[in-house]
C-alpha cells in the first residue's frame, strides 16, 4: 500500500532542508567563532560545486577524490584564507559590522567574478551527483531515497560533533571564551587567531558540501547556485544566529513546506505565483525574520561607539583630509564628465554598447544617497531599478487597467514618481534598524521583488520598452540620458546642501548623537530611501530602453549586491565616482570578456572597501575622521593578573 501523498513529499522535502540545514550549521558555527555573518557562504559553495565539476566531467578524475578534494580541501582551504587574507586584521582591531559586511561581500563578489572569468556564464546541466537518489526499501510503500537519507544524516552528525566538541573538549572552552571576549582569552593563553580560522574553515566546509549537493538538481551557473544559498540566511537568521537545533528545524520545515506547496494547483494568475511562492519558500522566511521586530533586529543592529580624537589630531587630520578630498574629487568630477562625453563622438554600434552607462550611474547613485550620505546600509537597489523598467514597459505598454499607452518619455518619468515611494518598504523597517539587520531587510525585499514580480508572466506579458520617434536614435537617447543623469546630480546635490544635508551628516556619523540633538532621523531615513529608490528606478527605466526590453535577469538581485560592492569600493560619499564607476564597468562590460568587471569590483571592495576604517557605519565619509586603529578597549584585571602581565613582560616588581 502506497504512503499518503502528503507524506510522500515531506519526505522528499527533507532533502532540501537537510542542505539548508547544513548551510545553517555552518554559518551559525562560524559567527559563534568569528562574530561575523559569512556573507560569502553562496559564493564558496558555487565555487566549489564547480570545481568538482572541473574534476569529474572535464578531468576524469575518480569521483570520490574529486569529493574528497573539493569538500574537505578546496572549501575550507577558501575559509581558511577569507580569514587569513580578510578577516583577521578587522577582528583584532574590532571592526564594525559595515566594514566586515563589505569585506565579505567583496569575497562574494570575487569569487562570482572569477567563476565567471574561468567557466563563463552559460549554465551546465551536467553536475556530478555526489549521492545517488537510490530507493530505499521501506515499510508501508513510503519511499526513501538515498540521497535524503545520507544528507539527513549528515545533518545529525555534524550537529552532534559540534554539540559534543563545543561541551566537552578543550577547544569548546576556548571557543566560549574568544565568544565572550577575545582581549580576555588573549591574555588567558587562548590562540584567538587559530579559533577563528576553525570557524572559518568550517563554515567554509559546510558551504562546499552544500554546494556539490544542491548543484545537481539545478543548472549551474554563477549566479543561481550562490543566490540559492543566501537565501538559507533565513534559517541562521531565525536561529539568532545562536541556536543550532533551531537553525536545523527551521530548516527542515521550510524544506518540508516547500515540498508540501506543491500539492496545491490553483487556476489562473494564482498558479505562477504560488509555484513562485513553492521554490521561494525559504526568501518569504527570509523577508519576515527581516520585517518582524525582535531580539535579532536589536542584536544584530549594535554599533560600536564612535572612538573620538583630540581636538589639535582632529584639526590636523581633518585638514589634511580635506585638502586631499578635494583634490580627488576634482580629478573624478574630470574624468567622470570626459567618459559620459565619449560615447557621443562614437559610431552607432558603439554608442548602443554604452547606453547602459548612464542608467547604471543612476543606480550606483542612489545607493550614494542612501548608504554614503544617509548611512543606511542598502542591498536591495536592484529590485528598485527592476520596477521602475518594469512600471516604463508596463506604462507604455497599455497593460496597466485605466490607463493608456504612454509614449516612453512620459512611462519612464510616472514609473520613476510611482516607484519612488516603494522606498518605504525599507525605509519604514530602517527606522529600527541598523547595520547587519538593515542590510538583511534590503536584501529580502530586492529578493522577493525579484521572485514574486519580476518573474511573474502576468506581470511582464505585454511591457513595450521600444524606443520610437526620435529616442530610436541611440545617439539621442544617449543625451538625453546625459540631461537625465545631470538632473539627477544636481538634485542630489540639493539635497546634501543646507540644513537637510547637515542632517543626514550628523545622521551618518553617530545616528544616537543626532537623535539627541534633535535631528528627525525617522524623517530623513524614509527621505533617504525614497530620494535611492527613485534614483535606481529612473536608472533601471533608462537600462530597459536602451535594451529595448525587460530582462528580469539584468536586476538579479546578485546584481545588487555587486553594485553596492561597486558604489562602496569607489568611494560611498562620492556621486561624481559613482558616475565614473558606472562608465568604467560599462566600458569593461563591452570590451572584455564577462567576469572581468565583476572580479575587478571584488578585488577593488576588499582594498578600499572599509566603510567604517576612519568612518561611521555605512558611510563613505565623515566630518570627523578617525585613525585606523582604534584604541583597545580597557580591561581590568585582578591584582594577581597584573602582576602576572607584569611578570610577563619583564617589569621587576
Amino acid at each position: 500500500m502506497a504512503a499518503p501523498l502528503a507524506l510522500q513529499l515531506a519526505v522528499a522535502g527533507l532533502s532540501v532542508g537537510s542542505a539548508a540545514a547544513i548551510t545553517g550549521i555552518g554559518l551559525v558555527v562560524c559567527h559563534r567563532a568569528t562574530g561575523v555573518l559569512n556573507l560569502a557562504q553562496g559564493a564558496v559553495a558555487m565555487a566549489t560545486a564547480f570545481a568538482l565539476r572541473q574534476c569529474v566531467v572535464v578531468w576524469h578524475w575518480p569521483r570520490a577524490l574529486a569529493v574528497a578534494c573539493c569538500v574537505l580541501l578546496l572549501a575550507p582551504g577558501l575559509g581558511f584564507l577569507m580569514d587569513v587574507l580578510v578577516f583577521r586584521r578587522l577582528q583584532r582591531r574590532r571592526a564594525g559590522t559595515a566594514e566586515t559586511l563589505v569585506a565579505g561581500l567583496g569575497v562574494f563578489v570575487l569569487l562570482v567574478g572569477a567563476a565567471t572569468l574561468l567557466w563563463g556564464t552559460t549554465p551546465y546541466p551536467d553536475a556530478p551527483v555526489v549521492v545517488p537518489a537510490t530507493p530505499l526499501g521501506t515499510p508501508d510503500g513510503l519511499l526513501i531515497t538515498l540521497d535524503t537519507a545520507v544528507e539527513l544524516g549528515l545533518v545529525l552528525l555534524l550537529a552532534a560533533a559540534v554539540g559534543a566538541l563545543s561541551r566537552w573538549t578543550a577547544f569548546g572552552t576556548a571557543l566560549r571564551a574568544v565568544v565572550d571576549n577575545r582581549r580576555l582569552a588573549e591574555l588567558s593563553g587562548i590562540d584567538a587567531d587559530a579559533v577563528a580560522s576553525t570557524g572559518w574553515a568550517f563554515g567554509a566546509f559546510t558551504a562546499g558540501l552544500t554546494g556539490v549537493l544542491l548543484a545537481p538538481a539545478l543548472r549551474l551557473d554563477p549566479y543561481g547556485l550562490p543566490l540559492l544559498v543566501m537565501e538559507t540566511l533565513a534559517v541562521a537568521v531565525a536561529a539568532g544566529l545562536r541556536s543550532l537545533p533551531l537553525a536545523i528545524g527551521t530548516a527542515l520545515l521550510l524544506g518540508i513546506g516547500q515540498s508540501e506547496l506543491t500539492m496545491l494547483h490553483p487556476s489562473g494568475a494564482a498558479q505562477p505565483l504560488l509555484q513562485a511562492v513553492s521554490s521561494g519558500l525559504f526568501v518569504v522566511a527570509l523577508l519576515a525574520v527581516a520585517l518582524l521586530p525582535g531580539r535579532l533586529a536589536a542584536g544584530l543592529s549594535a554599533l560600536p561607539p564612535a572612538p573620538t580624537l583630540s581636538a589639535t589630531t582632529a584639526a590636523t587630520v581633518t585638514a589634511t583630509a580635506t585638502s586631499a578630498a578635494r583634490t580627488r574629487q576634482i580629478g573624478r568630477r574630470w574624468a567622470a564628465a570626459l567618459l559620459l562625453l565619449v560615447p557621443l563622438a562614437l559610431r552607432g554600434g558603439d554608442v548602443r554598447s554604452l547606453l547602459p552607462g548612464p542608467g547604471l550611474a543612476l543606480i550606483l547613485l542612489s545607493i550614494v544617497v542612501v548608504t554614503g550620505y544617509g548611512g543606511q546600509i542598502s542591498l536591495g537597489q536592484a529590485g528598485y531599478a527592476g520596477l521602475g523598467a518594469l512600471l516604463t514597459g508596463a506604462l507604455a505598454g497599455g497593460t496597466i487597467p485605466g490607463l493608456p499607452a504612454l509614449p516612453a518619455p512620459a512611462a519612464l518619468l510616472l514609473a520613476t514618481a510611482v516607484a519612488a515611494p516603494c522606498g518605504l518598504l525599507v525605509g519604514w523597517p530602517a527606522i529600527r534598524r541598523r547595520g547587519l539587520a538593515l542590510a538583511l531587510t534590503t536584501f529580502a525585499v530586492g529578493t522577493a521583488m525579484s521572485r514574486f514580480v519580476f518573474q511573474q508572466p502576468s506581470l511582464t506579458s505585454g511591457l513595450r520598452l521600444d524606443r520610437t520617434g526620435a529616442w530610436a536614435d541611440d545617439r539621442l537617447f544617449y543625451g538625453v540620458e546625459l540631461a537625465l543623469i545631470a538632473a539627477a546630480l544636481l538634485a542630489v546635490h540639493a539635497l546634501c546642501r543646507g540644513a537637510t544635508g547637515r542632517a543626514l551628516g550628523a545622521m551618518r556619523d553617530h545616528e544616537p548623537a543626532a537623535y539627541a540633538s534633535g535631528v528627525d532621523v525617522p524623517r530623513l531615513k524614509l527621505l533617504a530611501f525614497t530620494a535611492g529608490a527613485a534614483l535606481a528606478a529612473l536608472g533601471g527605466g533608462l537600462l530597459g530602453l536602451g535594451a529595448q526590453a525587460f530582462d528580469p535577469n539584468a536586476f538579479d538581485p546578485v546584481l545588487g549586491l555587486l553594485w553596492f560592492a561597486a558604489a562602496v569600493g569607489l568611494g560611498a560619499d562620492s556621486a561624481s565616482a559613482a558616475v565614473l564607476g558606472a562608465m568604467v564597468l560599462t566600458v569593461l562590460d563591452a570590451s572584455t570578456t564577462a567576469g572581468v568587471s565583476a572580479a575587478a569590483i571584488g578585488l577593488l571592495a576588499l582594498v578600499r572597501g572599509r566603510l567604517v576604517h576612519g568612518r561611521r557605519a555605512g558611510t563613505g565619509g565623515s566630518t570627523a575622521p578617525v585613525p585606523p586603529e582604534q584604541p583597545p578597549l580597557p580591561v581590568r584585571l585582578s591584582p594577581f593578573g597584573e602582576r602576572l602581565v607584569q611578570r610577563l613582560k619583564g617589569v621587576p616588581e
